[in-house]
């Protein structure tokens, strides 16, 4: 068999490697935000991500009550397909507000998954006190 062919088969096997790895990935993430999503049906969740330039990517998932009070907070951090989910109990209890200063956020990439957390969090709060005003 000629190289070309071989290193072609490889390329295919790689790529059917790296594709199973996502689904896998993208199931755990799914599970794990139907989870949060199904304990607390009160709350807010917020899903932030970030990339960095030669770090690991971030991916947290914040479930705050309509409080503000951070009732859980996980963070995925890794460059591949096997990073899993990790709780940051550090910052559960804490407010919304006071998350900026926590030592956690200090870096650019979790810092940056934070702030678009918190983004979509606000944004759900607003739709929904929209939806109750609208209502009454």
């Amino acid at each position: 068999m000629p190289l070309w062919q071989i290193a072609l088969m490889g390329l295919v096997v790689a790529w059917g490697l790296q594709a199973l790895g996502t689904y896998v990935q993208m199931r755990h993430f799914s599970a794990t935000m139907g989870d949060v999503s199904r304990l607390w049906p009160d709350g807010f969740v917020g899903a932030g991500n970030a990339r960095s330039t030669f770090g690991a990517g971030v991916i947290l998932l914040l479930v705050v009550s309509p409080d503000r009070t951070v009732r859980r907070a996980l963070i995925m951090r890794g460059r591949t397909v096997f990073a899993r989910f990790a709780r940051l109990s550090t910052i559960e209890g804490k407010t919304l507000d006071d998350l900026p200063e926590e030592p956690a956020f200090r870096d650019k990439a979790t810092g940056g998954a934070l702030i678009k957390a918190a983004e979509q969090i606000e944004r759900a709060a607003l739709k929904l006190q929209q939806r109750v005003e609208a209502a009454a």
